[in-house]
């Protein structure tokens, strides 16, 4: 059940704008919060907010320099942030295609 749980969960996670914008961001690599809430055009707190779900599900860690914290995709991470901007490069090569016709 509990797994169940954790799927669902992830899939509403991963379903959503703003935090495929935040792992597709990391994958250009380590940054700091403060600048990926920025490029993501997203408040501070919801950014950390999903920064620490990505972090339960083992896709980012964070490495503390002095008072700011350093995120970082794990190879995990990295795959799925792969994944993703493979699906949405196919689905722009979709829309430009219905626009051709």
């Amino acid at each position: 059940m509990k797994d169940l749980i954790k799927e669902k969960s992830a899939s509403r996670l991963f379903l959503r704008q703003k935090p495929v914008k935040l792992l597709t961001s990391l994958s250009s690599g380590p940054k700091y919060a403060t600048i990926l809430s920025k490029e993501i055009d997203c408040t501070y707190s919801h950014t950390v907010k999903l920064l620490d779900q990505f972090k339960s599900f083992g896709l980012v860690e964070f490495e503390k320099k002095g008072r700011i914290k350093m995120v970082s995709l794990t190879d995990s991470g990295e795959d799925l942030a792969s994944a993703i901007e493979n699906v949405l490069a196919k689905l722009s090569k979709i829309k430009e295609k219905t626009q051709e016709k």
